[in-house]
């Protein structure tokens, strides 16, 4: 076996190590989600006003895998940013480690914040226009699906959107985008937002709206943020160049 098939070898032993930790950790956070799944319940229904109903014994198993499976998505999302920088932290270069040890816990703190702001925010509002809608028409009543659905569609997205900034950041101070090409792509990126919060959004306009904005305005940071690195790193540049 020569040295290439040697690395190659190892590489895989590694990435394996790293796959069988991180499915560890969400087995171990599903478990604990599915012990305390009734307190998770009561805490997403503690402010409605009615109660959601299940339509067979199915959906009741179907409340606790889905509520087990958002906790061990929660939890585990550190400990794959943690796997993940171990994987390629021996590929890189002294700088990127640098930058790549610095952005990790950034992703997972921006991803709590997305769920947050999904949840508390964008939610509520949502949430009680399209049960205003009804008003004395119909009797209200959700199926614990269905809600649950509603609130995951609304909030994961956000998750995952908000680390567009810090992904951003990352790409510039590696020298793959910066930020006159993120301005010459926005229509495109605007283009893919609106369908993405026509996706997640319910189907009326004033919903899509209220996703659309947040998503827009999470974009044009991350190229105020791209400029800035940019720049220091244009700075740092001409410095060395005048030392050299």
């Amino acid at each position: 076996m020569d040295s290439k098939e040697l690395f190659l070898t190892d590489h895989m032993d590694d990435l394996r190590k790293r796959l069988i930790i991180t499915a560890a950790a969400f087995c171990i956070f599903f478990l604990l989600g599915f012990i305390y799944v009734e307190d998770i319940y009561q805490w997403f229904v503690r402010n409605l006003e009615f109660k959601l109903i299940v339509l067979g014994p199915s959906d009741i198993i179907w409340i606790y895998v889905m509520l087990a499976g958002l906790i061990a998505l929660i939890g585990t999302i550190p400990v794959l940013s943690l796997e993940i920088w171990l994987f390629i932290k021996p590929g890189l270069k002294p700088k990127e480690r640098k930058y790549a040890l610095m952005y990790v816990p950034a992703l997972f703190i921006l991803f709590i914040l997305g769920l947050a702001f999904g949840y508390f925010v964008i939610l509520p509002t949502i949430f009680d226009f399209l049960v205003g809608l009804s008003g004395d028409l119909v009797l209200i009543h959700f199926t614990v699906e269905k809600y649950f659905q509603f609130i995951m569609n609304i909030t994961l997205p956000f998750g995952f959107l908000f680390e567009l900034p810090v992904v951003v950041l990352f790409l510039t101070s590696l020298g793959i985008v910066n930020p006159n090409i993120l301005k010459k792509m926005r229509k495109y990126a605007y283009f893919v937002l609106g369908i993405i919060a026509t996706v997640i959004s319910p189907p009326d306009f004033l919903s899509e709206i209220l996703v659309l904005i947040p998503l827009l305005f999470l974009y044009e940071i991350s190229i105020i943020l791209s400029k800035l690195v940019f720049r220091k790193n244009a700075v740092k540049a001409k410095e060395a160049e005048l030392r050299g």
